[in-house]
C-alpha cells in the first residue's frame, strides 16, 4: 500500500484515493500539503494549539499523521495574532504533519445564553465573559489566519432532544452558512469540509447530505452525533449517513473517540475521527489496552512490575516504566505520569488503526472486529 503515493499540488485537491474495501469499511489515502495521511485515522487533538503533556515529536512516534486544532479556543484574545507571527498553527505547535481546525460551532452552540440568528451566533467567552460573534464569514478568517491544512464549515450542532421542525430549520440554515464559507478565500494549500447535520432524523440526515453533496467539497463530516445520543443512536444514524456521501472523498465522523465507537463506525463506512478521550483519560488515570480499560490507580497495580500492555511498543511500555512506577508517579501528581500514560493511549489508538487498516487491506475486518471486540470488551 506504500508505492504510488502522490505528492501534494496547488489545486489538486487532497487527492483522496480508496484502496480497498473489507465489506463496508474502507481503507483509503489522501495528501494534504503537509503529507500523506492514511485512512481510516485517528486525530489527537491539539485543542489550544498544544496536545496536552506531550511534544509534537512524542505525537509523531506513535504514528499519527494528522491533529485537530480549535478555531473557538484560538480566537480568544490575541492568541490568532500570536499564531500569525509564529508562522501559523504549523509553526506554534511544531508540527510539520497535516492539521485539521473545527470551526468552532460545536464549543460555541454549548454556551449557555447564546443568541442565534441568520448572520450568526453572539456568544461570551467562558473564559472572561467577553462578548464575540461568529459567522461563517469570521469563522472562515480564523481558519484562514491559522492555516490548517482542512478547515471546517460553521455549523450549528444541535441538542438531540431538539424537536423536528427546529432540527429541519437548522439543517436548512447550516447549508446557507456553508454556502456562505464557500465563497470565503481560503490560502492555497486549505481544503473545506462541509458538516452533515439533522439529529436523530434520518429524513432530516438525507436532506443535509444532498445539500452538503452539492458544492462538491474535498471532504464531508458528519456532526451531531457523541453528543449523549448512545451508541446505538450513533450506529443508525451513521449507517444511514455514511453510504449517501460520496465515495471518492474523505468521510469525517466528529468528536467519536471510544475504540468500539470507531471499529463500529468505520464498519459503516467513515475514514477519520477526532476526540480527546485517550489524553483525557490519561491524564485521570485511565489506559487503553487490548484486553480492555485499565484503571492504572487500583490498589492491585501498586506492586505489579508489567508494563502497561506487555503487546504495546510505545516508549512508556518499552522503556521499563511498570505499573506500579506509573501509579506511584500519578500519585504523588508527578508531571511526568501524565506525559508517560498519553503517550501509551496516543499509542494504543494509533496501533488500532493500523490494525484497522491491514485487516481492511487483507479483507478480512469483520473477523477482526468479532476478534478484537471478544477480547477488548
Amino acid at each position: 500500500m506504500a508505492d504510488d503515493i502522490p505528492t501534494w499540488q496547488p489545486g489538486g485537491g487532497l487527492q483522496f484515493r480508496l484502496l480497498a474495501q473489507s465489506g463496508v469499511a474502507r481503507r483509503g489515502r489522501f495528501v494534504s500539503a503537509h503529507g500523506v495521511v492514511e485512512t481510516p485515522a485517528f486525530m489527537p487533538v491539539g485543542t489550544q494549539g498544544a496536545v496536552k503533556t506531550v511534544q509534537a515529536r512524542d505525537v509523531v512516534e506513535t504514528g499519527a499523521q494528522v491533529v485537530l486544532a480549535n478555531t473557538y479556543h484560538m480566537s480568544w484574545r490575541d492568541r490568532v495574532q500570536l499564531v500569525e507571527r509564529l508562522g501559523g498553527l504549523h509553526g506554534l505547535m511544531r508540527w510539520d504533519q497535516t492539521i485539521l481546525t473545527d470551526s468552532g460551532g460545536f464549543q460555541v452552540f454549548s454556551l449557555p445564553d447564546r443568541e442565534i440568528d441568520e448572520e450568526g451566533v453572539r456568544f461570551r467567552f467562558e473564559q472572561d465573559g467577553e462578548q464575540q460573534t461568529l459567522s461563517a464569514e469570521s469563522s472562515m478568517d480564523l481558519q484562514r489566519r491559522l492555516g490548517a491544512d482542512i478547515v471546517m464549515a460553521f455549523d450549528e450542532c444541535v441538542d438531540h432532544r431538539a424537536g423536528r421542525s427546529y432540527v429541519s430549520d437548522s439543517v436548512e440554515r447550516t447549508f446557507r452558512w456553508l454556502q456562505r464559507c464557500a465563497q470565503c478565500e481560503l490560502q492555497e494549500h486549505q481544503h473545506l469540509f462541509g458538516i452533515v447535520q439533522g439529529g436523530l432524523d434520518l429524513g432530516l440526515r438525507t436532506r443535509s447530505v444532498e445539500l452538503t453533496n452539492s458544492l462538491a467539497l474535498p471532504g464531508t463530516a458528519i456532526g451531531g452525533v457523541s453528543v449523549g445520543e448512545g451508541l446505538d443512536e450513533l450506529k443508525r444514524v451513521v449507517a444511514h449517513t455514511a453510504p449517501l456521501l460520496p465515495v471518492d472523498k474523505v468521510r469525517y465522523l466528529m468528536g467519536v473517540g471510544l475504540p468500539e465507537d470507531i471499529v463500529a463506525s468505520v464498519e459503516r463506512g467513515m475514514d477519520i475521527f477526532d476526540c480527546v478521550i485517550p489524553t483525557r483519560y490519561a491524564r485521570e488515570g485511565t489506559l487503553f489496552t487490548w484486553g480492555g480499560k485499565m484503571r492504572i490507580k487500583d490498589k492491585k497495580f501498586r506492586k505489579d512490575r508489567y508494563p502497561i500492555d506487555t503487546n504495546c511498543g510505545c516508549a512508556t511500555c518499552t522503556q521499563g516504566y511498570s505499573r506500579a512506577t506509573l501509579r506511584y508517579l500519578l500519585f504523588i501528581s508527578e508531571p511526568l505520569a501524565e506525559t508517560l500514560l498519553t503517550i501509551h493511549n496516543l499509542y494504543f489508538y494509533q496501533d488500532l488503526m493500523r490494525q484497522i487498516r491491514q485487516s481492511i487491506e487483507e479483507d478480512r475486518f469483520e473477523a477482526w472486529r468479532l476478534a478484537f471486540l471478544k477480547r477488548y470488551m
